[in-house]
């Protein structure tokens, strides 16, 4: 355990952001200094503005990770580091490869070559990973048992095949019997199916390896789908309990794909930052991957609902039966691990705390760009 709070300097690098200020505030409650590093990015910081909520009492400097020597200087005489930093979207990573690689993977490389060449105080990392280099969840078959199968192709979509079969050959076809979705806990082995996840996945197994190799701890904390206050408008590609508010803010039914069934789990940020505590403050967090979720499944459809319902809205919600590529069908968090190993306890659970998401939406009149990924995504094919 790290102890010796108050001497103890935090760098949240990426903590301007939605996250990473609500762990700011927590970190400075509990005593230690902390120290902001975060680019101001203008898609989440519009204008490259600091936020009105960030807490005045931490250190703050504009740093952007794939600058070294920026990175250097937000890391000098630190502790531990949060690394929250780099692009966020499913759907923007798929045709802006190239930042998203930049942002993610060499950002992330320039904090691990200063931890390679010794000259440093870090005795504690924590990398935010995502439920998204899972791709699909776990599933079982009545005859095969558990299965893991890949992502569905647009011709099944095409086809209205929402829910997953078999896929396991027996003689000269698949089984092809319906799949129950159960949760999916960290031996689940990734299957990225975005350039976002792809770059998450790089990351987790970077930071891993030279935390072993130099004997610094480093926890991978795996956020499955956050909600809450603070989630940025401006961004329409993150955060779909915010993008839901912003269309009824708007006076506009929200875009459901598929048939609305697909399963997510939907964690608020306050407990997203107890995961965050604990990781920093526990031993047994050391080298490991951990989901940080509710460990339930709740359809977006429901979570269209709920939303609607804080705006008084009563009109029926319908699904469009389109397809987004990359989207899979069910994942929600087995947080067994995280639960014995770090005693983590969600205690905000799906839909308490929503009313922290629609009542900026409210405020704000819907603003931002709301579904404007929908327009982006279609004119490339990757909605069917």
């Amino acid at each position: 355990m790290i102890s010796g709070r108050s001497s103890m300097l935090v760098a949240v690098i990426g903590g301007a952001g939605f996250i990473g200020s609500h762990l700011v505030d927590a970190l400075l409650e509990e005593g230690y200094r902390v120290r902001i590093a975060d680019n101001l990015d203008s898609q989440v910081h519009p204008g490259g503005l600091k936020p009105k909520y960030l807490n005045s009492r931490a250190e703050f400097l504009v740093a952007d990770v794939r600058d070294p020597a920026e990175l250097q200087k937000a890391l000098s005489g630190v502790d531990a580091v949060f690394y929250l930093a780099g692009a966020v979207g499913v759907g923007d990573s798929m045709y802006r490869i190239r930042h998203y690689a930049e942002a993610n993977v060499l950002g992330g490389a320039n904090l691990l070559e200063i931890l390679a060449n010794q000259k440093h105080t870090i005795r504690k990392v924590v990398l935010a990973s995502s439920v998204t280099v899972y791709g699909e969840g776990k599933y079982a078959c009545r005859e095969h048992g558990i299965v893991l199968p890949a992502i569905r192709t647009a011709q099944e979509s095409g086809q209205r095949q929402w829910e997953l079969l078999c896929p396991v050959q027996t003689g000269v076809a698949a089984c092809s019997k319906s799949l129950t979705p159960l949760p999916t806990d960290e031996d689940k082995t990734p299957a990225p199916q975005s350039v976002y996840a792809v770059t998450k996945r790089a990351q987790e197994e970077l930071f891993l390896t030279v935390g072993r190799t130099y004997g610094i701890p480093v926890s991978v904390l795996r956020y499955f789908n956050v909600y809450g206050s603070r989630q940025a408008l401006s961004n329409p590609y993150t955060g779909v309990a915010k993008i839901f508010a912003q269309r009824f803010a708007q006076g506009e039914a929200p875009v459901i794909y598929e048939d609305g069934l697909q399963t997510r789990d939907f964690i608020h940020v306050s407990d997203v930052v107890q995961a965050n505590m604990l990781a920093l403050q526990r031993e047994e967090a050391a080298g490991e991957v951990f989901n940080v979720g509710t460990g339930r499944p709740t359809a977006i459809i429901e979570m269209a609902r709920a939303v609607a319902k804080q705006f008084d809205i009563e009109t029926a919600i319908e699904p469009c039966y389109r397809y987004r590529a990359g989207d899979v069908r069910h994942c929600w968090a087995d947080i067994t691990k995280i639960r014995m190993r770090l005693g983590f306890k969600p205690m905000s659970v799906f839909p308490a705390g929503l009313e922290d998401v629609t009542s900026l939406a409210k405020s704000a009149k819907g603003g931002g760009e709301a579904f404007a990924d929908y327009g982006d995504l279609a004119q490339r094919g990757l909605i069917s």
